[in-house]
């Protein structure tokens, strides 16, 4: 049975498109990543304590990596079997799951093309993936 799998990905959610002859499923994962979170304290960028300065770039970033690397394991998860892979959306969340796989040994093999695209309904992303298998 030929799996072809299409995955219109963004920074919020992922859209799983699986075409296998001429049935296909739909399946969203949701990412958690936190894009624009305030941290409890942040209003002020200076210690009490005169000239100690205080930022939380740091934790910030690593707990948006933490959930980007959550994430894209979930994804791991669903396109464990299949014959190939095609990515697209709209952010940059494409091409940090392209290097993920080609990192892969098992799946690196098996994605076909990383491709822009806008924002579109999932009428839209069965059409456009079933559109890049057939030809």
């Amino acid at each position: 049975m030929i799996k072809n799998i299409g995955i219109w990905i963004d920074t919020k959610q992922a859209v799983i498109i699986k075409l296998s002859n001429e049935s296909h499923s739909i399946k969203t994962i949701k990412s958690n990543i936190d894009t624009r979170e305030r941290v409890p304290g942040e209003s002020k960028k200076f210690g009490r304590f005169g000239g100690q300065y205080m930022t939380f770039e740091k934790n910030k970033l690593n707990k948006r990596n933490d959930q980007t690397n959550h994430f894209i394991k979930n994804l791991f998860k669903e396109v464990q079997n299949c014959n190939s892979i095609v990515l697209f959306g709209p952010s940059k969340m494409k091409t940090i799951f392209e290097k993920e796989l080609k990192k892969n040994m098992q799946l690196g093999t098996k994605l076909v093309g990383v491709f822009n695209a806008k924002l579109l309904t999932e009428n839209q992303m069965v059409a456009w993936v079933k559109d890049f298998y057939k030809k």
